[in-house]
């Protein structure tokens, strides 16, 4: 009687998370109808179908050129972020190992910073500069980190402090670099949609499936791990194979999404712990924290670009909901005796 009390229970909670996860799809779908519809010129959904289909009509250049491209960057940056953030958070079992705040993307952008101010480079060799830099970084950042034994505190520690030589860094060559590359530099380091094209985005679209489909599969490993690394050893799984796996993994994801749209602010941070409020925390909620994430970058695009007085990057509206959360964060760990 126990055992089918419990084996209900969990087929309960399997189904309640699928029918969110099919729900947090159907917004993506939403918000990407509504972003390719939507702008300076507005287009029914019907065009916009027959324009996807390859028929030719009213408004095609501008939905299959324009739009087209940067909703999917949306979408797939969107995922990238998400599923990374989830990742770093779940295995340093703490809300604030999130990339874009322990220094993993930090490389990336003053990478492309460098690369835009002082090289004058196009946009596709800042893509893979500021790739192999984001790798770079991360290896340094776990390399440091790791003395004798892994330590999740000591990597947020050491990310941390990363992140602020970065910061001061791009800083510093904001400040000396010529007047007329600082909006180019700045539009980058805010995250922004403008001016990808399409075939900036096989790579991308590449790497986040066969990333998910790896991380996926080892999604079981991962919530064993979330428990202790005893607990995943005693279970009989590779903890530092699985672990350097998983973050190998997500470094990919953000470095690919940092170089496409440059750092979109606190998607990472705050995908995964939406996720979870919505689909509870008995979940791996993987495929939850991509679509929450390419929600919110969706979102925070077609806010940015419709409904404000003048137009802003997606990462200047996606900063403005990370900024509350951190500090509610913050507060929550110090009252708990975390800080």
């Amino acid at each position: 009687m126990i055992n089918k009390s419990l084996f209900d229970g969990v087929k309960s909670r399997r189904k309640k998370y699928l029918c969110m996860v099919i729900m947090l799809a159907c917004i993506v779908c939403v918000l990407m109808c509504l972003n390719m519809m939507i702008g300076e010129k507005n287009y029914t959904l019907y065009q916009v179908i027959n324009t996807l289909l390859g028929n030719s009509s009213e408004g095609s250049f501008l939905i299959a050129k324009l739009r087209l491209p940067r909703t999917v960057a949306a979408i797939f940056s969107g995922i990238a972020f998400g599923v990374a953030g989830h990742i770093f958070q779940t295995l340093l079992r703490n809300p604030l190992a999130s990339p874009d705040i322990i220094g993993v993307s930090s490389g990336s952008t003053a990478a492309a910073v460098y690369c835009i101010l002082f090289l004058n480079m196009n946009r596709g060799l800042v893509s893979l500069i500021a790739v192999l830099a984001g790798i770079l970084t991360s290896i340094l950042i776990y390399k440091v980190a790791y003395i004798n034994s892994f330590s999740a505190n000591r990597l947020i520690l050491v990310g941390i402090g990363t992140q602020a030589v970065f910061t001061a860094l791009i800083s510093w060559m904001i400040m000396t670099a010529s007047e007329y590359d600082v909006p180019t530099a700045m539009r980058w380091m805010n995250g922004n949609l403008n001016g990808i094209v399409t075939d900036s985005l096989p790579l991308l679209i590449a790497v986040v499936i066969v990333s998910l489909a790896i991380i996926i599969y080892l999604r079981h490993a991962m919530a064993s791990l979330a428990l202790g690394d005893a607990y995943g050893t005693i279970l009989g799984i590779n903890v530092n194979l699985v672990r350097t796996l998983l973050i190998v993994l997500s470094v990919a994801l953000i470095a690919f999404a940092t170089a496409i749209t440059g750092p979109i602010s606190s998607i990472a941070f705050l995908s995964g712990p939406i996720a979870k409020r919505i689909c509870g925390h008995n979940q791996s909620n993987i495929l939850s924290s991509g679509l929450v994430g390419a929600i919110l970058v969706l979102a925070g695009d077609f806010v940015g670009q419709n409904l404000l007085y003048t137009r802003f990057p997606v990462g200047v509206i996606t900063g403005l909901l990370g900024g509350p959360y951190l500090i509610y964060v913050l507060i929550k760990q110090n009252k708990g005796g975390q800080l």
